[in-house]
């Protein structure tokens, strides 16, 4: 909206009188000039297509909302690796235009999570075994370093919410229920990270916490790995209560580097029974 004055309705009487004066005498009204003079209409905005990002569509979702859902169906498994991505279908699934849609796969593609091919559309990305393995590597770097923060930023609530979950993770095992500790730990880890307070650290953790969505579980159903996850993140909760910040870093680094070899084994065994498919 202008603020230019020009368009005002309100004018100063130029005749008013004062006192002594005589009336003012009557002029004529012109409708010529009437007309000629009133401030011009204001033309209707525009409507809101809802395109922009962030912007909502009548009756649907944000760009910024359909991308964190299409993410969280990517993290829980419900589209799977190499799996199609279909415009058309998104935006029905997501009550977006085909357009958000399109600037929500940018994001994901910048993320990791999608590949987008020219003339071919897109397709969620495909994290081999070797990508894995790595992708593990960093995150010992930069978990330990949340850990690190964690120890020194996390408040008394915190830390007893942090407690509480490692003994839902110790309730699972004495269930045996693997799959379920698997999920309470990934909590564990959430909450820690979030305990930290370093915002660009949670943020590079979620992206390559993403990419290993195919691998979430396999690590925990090695036999005796059970019992040493659970040692391992008793130690990172202990540091952290213990505000001990190199004790923390360590521990967690620790943690990872068994998750990576463990993992790698699992590989390296695949293959090899493979191989011996092959041969055989």
């Amino acid at each position: 909206m202008s603020d230019d004055p020009s368009t005002s309705d309100s004018y100063p009487d130029e005749h008013a009188a004062t006192p002594g004066d005589a009336p003012p005498r009557r002029r004529r009204a012109s409708t010529s000039t009437s007309v000629q003079h009133r401030a011009p209409t204001t033309a209707p905005a525009p409507a809101d297509t809802g395109t922009r990002t962030g912007r909502r569509r009548s009756g649907g979702r944000t760009a910024d909302e359909a991308y964190e859902e299409l993410r969280r169906a990517i993290d829980r498994g419900e589209l799977m690796p190499n799996e199609r991505l279909i415009e058309v279908d998104l935006a029905a699934r997501l009550q977006v235009s085909r357009a958000v849609v399109r600037t929500v796969l940018v994001r994901l593609g910048q993320d990791g999570l999608v590949v987008l091919t020219p003339n071919r559309g897109a397709h969620v990305r495909l994290v081999t075994e070797a990508e894995a393995v790595e992708i593990l590597q960093v995150r010992a770097v930069l978990e330990a370093l949340a850990a690190r923060h964690a120890a020194r930023n996390a408040t008394a609530r915190e830390i007893a919410s942090i407690r509480r979950i490692l003994d839902r993770m110790a309730r699972k095992l004495d269930q045996d229920d693997l799959l379920g500790y698997s999920e309470v730990n990934a909590k564990l880890h959430a909450a820690i990270i979030a305990a930290a307070r370093h915002d660009t650290a949670a943020r590079l953790i979620a992206g390559l916490r993403a990419q290993l969505v195919r691998f979430q579980y396999r690590t925990i159903l090695v036999p005796g790995r059970p019992a040493q996850s659970y040692a391992e993140h008793t130690a990172i909760v202990d540091a952290i209560a213990a505000r001990d910040p190199d004790a923390a870093e360590a521990a967690m680094r620790r943690h990872l580097g068994h998750v990576e070899s463990t993992l790698a084994r699992t590989v390296t065994a695949q293959r090899r029974r493979g191989g011996a498919s092959r041969t055989g």
